[in-house]
């Protein structure tokens, strides 16, 4: 018996394609995106705009697409990480965050990530491999707060522009007319800096941009990040210095902070003389201890030395609460290795 193709994760485009090769009228794209992303159904059944030979004529070649999570598990501080199955058997990790009047989900874009951050456990299982939009848009629409979502953020397991296509095709939908039509304002991909990637991202979507910085010396920044070699930050603040930055889009920066690596005032000096012109944001971020790692968190106290240089400095800087760090499922913690068994 052959495999059916999902609808979940196809452009409006593409759903007049599958209208066409199932014999049903144009319009039948429409309403299937409405039945998709608008209401969110689990199956063509319930399709009920569609005559139900119309219907049946869909069935045999196409499902909807959405698996619900295998599993979750729920943190003191009312974070919620999902697992899911994809279609290869692979797992992967999604994280809800409420907070105040924002529920914020942060997907997943690969399964594994080819980047190997030192201090990120993800890359510690290897790659293997992209998740289709469907795969990524289930993520949005299968769990249990979908409805309540404020905000999405790129941040989970894998690196987005490594899987570009997906991504851009997921961002299209969500913020499409016919999709979520969301405000790009409610996204956010985040990125170590792939530069080809990066420069169609900025041209193609206006959806926000976090770029993984970590340190502003290059070759501390090569020692915990690999991706310094193929995409050394310079290339990376060039073309970012490019876009205008005051409008729509926010440009924020992401520094993981280190006891005695990263965190000292020449530190801080440097990564505000790299950063001088930009209209940009950072956000540092308490390190969370994985196995095999012997990197170590910087103070609070040091953190706030930190913060208020830049802060004086005219930067803005904050200091990003962590959430969900019980369940593993804190920045740099996201891992399916054990969910495996």
């Amino acid at each position: 018996m052959t495999e059916k193709k999902h609808l979940l994760g196809l452009t409006l485009d593409e759903l007049k394609d599958v209208a066409l090769e199932c014999g049903l009228p144009k319009f039948a794209a429409k309403q299937m995106a409405d039945w998709l992303y608008k209401k969110r159904v689990l199956s063509i059944e319930e399709m009920t705009n569609l005559s139900l030979a119309n219907r049946n004529l869909l069935s045999e070649k196409y499902d909807v697409g959405r698996s619900l999570p295998v599993e979750d598990q729920r943190s003191i501080d009312g974070t919620v990480k999902y697992l899911f199955k994809t279609d290869a058997g692979k797992f992967i990790e999604s994280v809800m965050i409420p907070e105040d009047e924002r529920a914020t989900l942060c997907v997943s874009s690969q399964v594994g990530c080819k980047m190997n951050c030192l201090f990120c456990m993800t890359g510690k299982q290897g790659f293997n491999g992209h998740l289709s939009a469907n795969e990524i848009l289930n993520q949005v629409c299968s769990i249990e707060e979908s409805d309540d979502l404020t905000n999405i953020v790129f941040m989970g397991m894998g690196e987005p522009l490594d899987n570009y296509e997906q991504l851009k095709k997921t961002l299209d939908i969500m913020t499409s007319d016919y999709g979520f039509a969301w405000s790009p304002k409610r996204i956010t991909v985040s990125t170590t800096g792939v530069t080809p990637k990066l420069k169609r991202f900025l041209d193609e979507s206006n959806a926000h941009l976090a770029v993984s910085l970590h340190t502003p010396i290059k070759e501390q920044r090569l020692s915990i990040m690999p991706a310094e070699k193929a995409f050394p930050l310079s290339g990376v603040l060039d073309l970012l210095k490019q876009y205008d930055w005051s409008k729509q889009r926010r440009l924020s920066f992401e520094y993981i902070m280190f006891k005695d690596f990263n965190d000292s005032l020449v530190h801080a000096r440097e990564l505000f003389k790299i950063l001088n012109g930009l209209d940009c944001r950072v956000n540092l971020i308490r390190f969370h201890a994985i196995p095999n790692v012997d990197l170590v968190t910087s103070t609070n106290e040091t953190m706030v030395q930190f913060r208020d240089f830049l802060t004086r400095k005219g930067l803005m800087c904050t200091i990003r609460s962590s959430r969900g760090e019980d369940i593993f499922a804190a920045c740099g913690m996201l891992s399916t290795e054990k969910s495996k068994k």
